[in-house]
């Protein structure tokens, strides 16, 4: 069947469309996508703004009908950290869906993190053993670890490249005392979890996904999205100790030009960068490896995980 999952995240409102049925790889066939940086639209209370609410509506109508033109049977529509952690999240969710019929189901950060580590553990196998997860949104961190396809301890953390930006990092080069003061606000805040992990026992093998690390990993050296899915791609901790003080002391242009980087996400690079940083020295990687899958993967999984058998 063909499948549509609708992800309403922090910075990008993505439809990937896929060609799938239980047992096989879900294969790719179309993908449709819009930057509302979500998190970065909220208001002085919380709230996402009039303006912000028009054009999720606008751009959630447009990737329905992208699904409709490519014939999809059944779209999965959900959102993320933006919505769900907005004021008015209820008000959004009945505009949404009294304008467009999709009723978007508002995952908690729990389950983001379970449905990416799933997507992760499907790609991976059961030979990566112990498998820790580490991914970075717009809004949120998600860690999570374990040995089979449910991890068994999931953690999700307000510390998400897009907040984290408007939040913390208003210069632009960014000021080196609001880099000091991300830097510690980062690390306290996972500091708190570590020990979830800690007691679980050091992982056979670590992986990162989202598109953060993917840029963050592509600056330190690995192949280009143009060799495909299947290259192994590694980011390791001390190519990030590296690259992280030069992050800072460039313009969003200058990270702009740099290998991978897209120019809507080069203002979050550098948050994405301490959050990535202070994650592996505190959870103790020396290196991961890059996954091509994750949340939009996770949720076509589960949902064909409970199509009946033919």
């Amino acid at each position: 069947m063909r499948l549509g999952v609708l992800d309403v995240g922090s910075n990008t409102v993505h439809l990937l469309v896929v060609d799938a049925h239980p047992g096989a790889c879900p294969l790719p066939a179309h993908s449709h996508k819009a930057e509302l940086r979500l998190a970065e639209l909220l208001d002085e209370r919380g709230a996402i703004a009039p303006d912000g609410v028009e054009r999720l509506v606008a751009t959630v109508r447009d990737a329905l009908r992208a699904a409709e033109d490519k014939g999809c049977e059944e779209v999965l529509p959900f959102a993320t950290s933006a919505v769900r952690e907005a004021v008015n999240a209820d008000a959004v969710l009945a505009r949404v869906k009294e304008e467009t019929g999709v009723d978007l189901q508002v995952l908690t950060g729990e389950e983001e993190a379970r449905l990416t580590f799933l997507a992760a553990r499907r790609w991976f196998g059961w030979s990566a053993g112990k498998l820790l997860l580490l991914d970075i949104g717009g809004g949120s961190l998600e860690v999570a670890y374990g040995i089979d396809e449910d991890p068994d301890t999931a953690v999700s953390l307000p510390l998400g490249a897009g907040r984290l930006t408007a939040g913390w990092l208003p210069g632009d080069p960014a000021d080196s005392a609001d880099v000091r003061a991300l830097r510690r606000h980062v690390r306290a805040q996972i500091a708190r979890t570590v020990g979830e992990f800690s007691r679980a026992g050091r992982p056979d093998h670590v992986v990162a996904t989202s598109k953060t690390f993917k840029q963050l990993a592509r600056i330190a050296g690995a192949p280009g999205s143009s060799e495909g899915p299947h290259v192994q791609r590694t980011l390791s901790r001390r190519s990030l100790e590296e690259w992280v003080p030069r992050l800072a002391g460039m313009t969003v242009v200058e990270r702009a030009a740099l290998p991978g980087v897209s120019e809507g996400r080069a203002a979050q690079l550098l948050a994405g960068a301490l959050v990535a940083e202070g994650a592996m020295d505190l959870l103790g990687v020396e290196e991961l490896e890059i996954c091509p899958w994750a949340l939009r993967e996770g949720v076509i999984l589960r949902r064909l995980d409970h199509l009946p058998e033919e």
